[in-house]
């Protein structure tokens, strides 16, 4: 009896993922069911990482970033011990041999693909950095298990590629809109940071998704990060081109900043003595600048209220911008773990602070205003380091509800990303994995062109002959029409060249001469692992059209042409692009 019943549940599973895949409908309520888990377990990380805040720091009602002083300097010793959990985490996963996944590199790589134990990693390591106050924000963890409960339930319903990356955007913009409460920059956030592009198919989804997301929030009763109140000062035209000057001014802080980490990050890993103990180092390095200045603790959601508020003095804002991007470099350099998205924020803030009292200082009699000027820094700043000008454009706009705002916000957030691809060229994300030796640069799919690889695509059916037979004998083997091309092997019947049919049947050659003396690319191959972008710039550089495929022993397992290698790229691109648009 149970038999039966286990083959109809089995058969019901069945049809379900059958209708998955078939169905837009099911796809959105999918979404929307990873979307409402995202919304909850971003709530669920916030709420831990703050309690870990209000036990370390003793921090009751307020953000750990605006305590007016430590009073107590004992509790920064809580930044060590947050470095010491991290060496204890890495020290249970020594055996690992590669790096979480990502979401941003699982979209571009891995076709949305996560193993869930990745999401946990990075959560659990991003909670206890930002929990223990060092200088990194806890969009990392949302956005991974927001991406990574979609991944989840994407791989159980088989989803096709294009729809899996859809759904893992969904989710890591949903949780990203769930923490601010605005379903609409969350879902600019799948697009424009996860996804990489606009689609008509995946707007129902990721929109779905983002609302979920949002109204779980609402149901819980968390206040969401909230960002500003907007001023009642009227915008004219002129605003427009002194806030692109601003654009400018926090593209060049975001490039300093992603640079400095970039340079301080490589130079830590040289010292090789102190690799185990560089969270802990870290943690020490941070003591003396938050006794400098609490700001610079945690992401500083709650500093950049307090000087809103209080519009303290230009040198004062110096000081912290200073300081908090000391700490933003060594909490990323040293080993704790955490996004910049948060961080950038209050960096902008304190941007726009500073430009809107520069300005006044100049003979011009032009007065900014400092909150505008601060919304408009955030923008600013977040764009040129974690990329996206409409997702922040519309994060200002839920936050603030100032359509008037929303104007400027656009034009200082494009200039900064404009600046910034043009000068830099990528993202904070795409930029690190870059260092690290991966190809990405942006979130669009290229996992395809890495899975075409010239094992696949190579034929076998290749002549070879060995180098050292004599042309007469080779004649005898190889009739003039019967092949264009033969495969040269030495003794130990490893590739030794290519050698053209037409050439070695020239009669002016003694047909008692070697054939291996008319080889060709015989130091230029392909391994079987060769991806489809190296493999057209092996044929271009080697003025080739045909190429051997070469195992790690080099014996000969395979033939690939040039025109067979470029067909099958633009073959991918167009179903890459179908699949874009839900054609197929």
């Amino acid at each position: 009896m149970r038999r039966p019943a286990v083959n109809a549940f089995k058969a019901l599973v069945v049809r379900q993922r059958r209708r998955m895949r078939e169905s837009e409908l099911a796809f959105i309520l999918l979404a929307l069911a990873a979307g409402i888990a995202a919304g909850w377990l971003t709530n669920l990380q916030g709420f831990l990482a703050h309690g870990i805040q209000q036990i370390l720091y003793g921090v009751t009602g307020n953000r750990l970033s605006a305590i007016g002083e430590i009073r107590h300097p004992w509790r920064l010793l809580a930044l060590p011990l947050g470095g010491l959990v991290l060496i204890g985490i890495a020290h249970l996963l020594r055996r690992r041999r590669r790096a979480p996944i990502d979401v941003v590199e699982a979209n571009a790589l891995h076709s949305g693909r996560i193993p869930f134990i990745d999401n946990l990693i990075i959560s659990i390591q991003t909670i206890v950095s930002n929990g223990a106050g060092a200088s990194v924000g806890l969009e990392a963890a949302y956005a991974q298990m927001g991406g990574g409960v979609a991944s989840v339930l994407g791989q159980w319903f088989k989803l096709r590629r294009s729809d899996m990356r859809t759904l893992v955007g969904a989710g890591a913009g949903a949780a990203v809109g769930a923490a601010f409460g605005a379903p609409l920059a969350g879902a600019f956030y799948a697009f424009e940071i996860v996804i990489g592009t606009y689609t008509p198919a995946a707007i129902a989804p990721v929109i779905a998704a983002a609302l979920g997301a949002a109204f779980i929030t609402r149901q819980l009763g968390v206040e969401p990060y909230l960002i500003a109140a907007s001023s009642t000062r009227p915008l004219t035209t002129p605003d427009y081109f002194i806030y692109a000057l601003l654009g400018i001014c926090c593209a060049l802080v975001g490039i300093l900043v992603m640079r400095l980490v970039t340079f301080t990050e490589i130079h830590v890993q040289k010292l090789t003595r102190i690799a185990r103990w560089r969270p802990l180092i870290g943690g020490l390095l941070l003591m003396p600048l938050a006794w400098i200045s609490p700001q610079s603790l945690s992401a500083g959601h709650g500093a950049m209220h307090l000087n809103l508020a209080m519009q303290p003095a230009i040198q004062f804002l110096l000081m912290v911008l200073a300081v908090k991007i000391m700490s933003s470099v060594i909490s990323l350099s040293f080993g704790f773990r955490g996004g910049l998205f948060f961080a950038s924020l209050f960096l902008g803030s304190l941007v726009g602070l500073i430009f809107a009292q520069a300005v006044a200082l100049l003979p011009f009699g032009i007065e900014l205003d400092p909150t505008q000027s601060a919304l408009v820094g955030m923008a600013g700043v977040a764009v040129s380091i974690v990329g996206g000008p409409m997702t922040l454009a519309l994060l200002i706009l839920e936050t603030t509800h100032d359509f008037a705002l929303m104007g400027v916000v656009l034009t200082a957030a494009l200039v900064s990303s404009a600046f910034t691809r043009e000068t830099f060229g990528y993202s904070f994300s795409t930029w690190r994995l870059h260092i690290r030796g991966s190809i990405i640069r942006s979130p669009r799919d290229i996992g395809w062109m890495l899975s075409l690889t010239a094992g696949r695509i190579m034929r076998t059916d290749w002549v070879s002959v060995p180098a050292t037979l004599p042309l007469a004998e080779f004649r005898a083997r190889v009739p003039l029409g019967s092949t264009s091309k033969a495969i040269l092997l030495d003794a130990a019947e490893r590739y030794a060249g290519i050698v053209t049919t037409a050439s070695a049947w020239n009669p002016n050659l003694d047909p008692e001469t070697e054939v291996g003396t008319l080889a060709t690319l015989a130091d230029t191959s392909l391994a079987p692992a060769t991806d489809i972008r190296a493999m057209i710039k092996a044929f271009d550089i080697a003025v080739a059209d045909e190429l051997a495929v070469v195992d790690g022993v080099g014996k000969v397992v395979g033939v690939v042409t040039e025109r067979h290698a470029r067909r099958r790229y633009f073959e991918e691109i167009e179903a890459s692009q179908r699949e874009l648009f839900g054609e197929s």
